[in-house]
């Protein structure tokens, strides 16, 4: 009974990680000056985005939790020394993501309390750190991502409330955008790499793998937990899309520095404002923990010293991002980089999975994998592999001048 109970909770928990991670600062920036520029037919994008992301979600629980195998040993198994480029990229794209995460957390402080920002940036990252302090720091980080993720749903939806979006409106944009769909394109792509690109896709997965449950014979619960994650992240997007679209209907432009904020204040005034740092700070904080915890992830297979120490390295890993968002303060360039680099992570790992699917000496004898996931998480990685390479060539460029 006590271990059941325990794998529900490693699920659930799973679940809101995944989620949690995938709603970051950066998510709530990009819902709300989209849904400022295309106003109800960003229910397109949202919907679009939700069924991308649900299929490379799918696909790569579904590989990773039946093999029991970590994302860089799938990739070794695949091509050896493969796994290092992956989770050299991943790495590397989590810590900067991570840096921007923790600006995102000082920012919610801000909002929330007024707390000056440099000293949010170590109370934010202090906060996830007393997380892996804990002696049961899985556990803790299964409870607090559910927390938060339910802190969050609820905030919005008062919001909603609140605001009264046009409902109806919403729903015909969604399936009919007045916006056209070519014009949406660019915003599709944009919010399927920011959800689903880099660490995300594999944080539920490797929590799954980390509690045991793997193999085959858990295949139902491990798409249980993953349909969770991908309801829970799907329940926060529309809530953010209509809480703001509540605001821009009514001609108001909302501040560019920090888009969801204003719209939170110009909906509901002051208190709407404090929510706003609210919701900031819980997504700050969830995708902290998400980004150190699964980027460590990658790592620990590669040397005993890092499993047998994991939470110490996680918290050095939040420890780095934390000072160097406190000597760069603002690194745009960096987090500029991260980005046309992220882009570039979800066609090559996708890909990876779609392929070692089909490896008998990887899958095992018996496995068959979904014909409809394999057509469907091809058509994500060439759509992924374009927004990652058009990102990677418009940043550079901009970058070079």
């Amino acid at each position: 009974m006590n271990e059941k109970k325990k794998g529900g909770g490693a699920l659930l928990g799973a679940a809101f990680l995944m989620a949690t991670s995938a709603i970051g600062p950066g998510f709530l920036t990009q819902t709300a000056t989209f849904t400022g520029q295309y106003q109800a037919s960003f229910g397109f994008v949202i919907l679009t985005s939700i069924i991308l992301s649900a299929i490379a979600q799918l696909n790569i629980w579904r590989v990773l939790c039946t093999t029991g195998l970590r994302g860089q040993d799938v990739a070794n198994k695949l091509l050896p020394g493969l796994g290092y480029f992956v989770s050299f990229m991943i790495v590397l794209g989590g810590l900067v993501f991570n840096i921007g995460n923790v600006g995102g957390g000082a920012l919610g402080l801000n909002t929330l309390l007024g707390v000056p920002t440099k000293a949010g940036y170590v109370i934010a990252g202090a906060l996830a750190i007393i997380i892996f302090l804990l002696k049961n720091a899985k556990a803790a980080m299964d409870t607090l991502t559910k927390v938060l993720g339910g802190v969050m749903i609820v905030v919005i939806f008062v919001m909603i409330i609140v605001v009264k979006p046009p409902v109806g409106d919403a729903l015909k944009n969604t399936f009919i955008p007045s916006a056209g769909v070519n014009n949406l394109v660019p915003a599709i792509l944009t919010l399927l790499g920011g959800t689903v690109g880099g660490y995300i896709t594999f944080s539920g997965a490797h929590r799954l793998i980390d509690a045991g449950i793997t193999g085959a014979e858990n295949l139902k619960e491990i798409n249980k937990s993953s349909v969770m994650g991908i309801g829970i992240a799907s329940i926060v997007r529309v809530f953010l899309f209509l809480a703001i679209l509540g605001v821009v209907v009514k001609g108001v432009a909302l501040d560019s520095s920090n888009p969801a904020a204003d719209a939170f204040r110009q909906g509901a005034g002051e208190l709407g404002y404090r929510f706003a740092g609210l919701v900031l700070l819980c997504a700050a904080l969830t995708s902290i923990i998400g980004a150190a915890y699964t980027s460590v992830s990658f790592l620990k297979t590669f040397h005993k010293s890092i499993a047998d120490h994991e939470n110490q390295v996680i918290m050095g890993f939040i420890a780095v991002s934390t000072l160097i968002m406190l000597i760069l303060g603002n690194p745009a360039l960096l987090l500029v980089l991260a980005g046309a680099f992220n882009g570039l992570i979800l066609p090559v790992t996708l890909g990876i999975c779609l392929i070692a699917s089909q490896k008998k000496t990887i899958m095992g004898e018996h496995y068959r994998h979904p014909m409809v996931l394999l057509v469907l998480g091809a058509v994500v990685v060439v759509l992924s592999a374009y927004l990652g390479l058009t990102t990677f060539v418009k940043n550079l460029g901009g970058l070079l001048g």
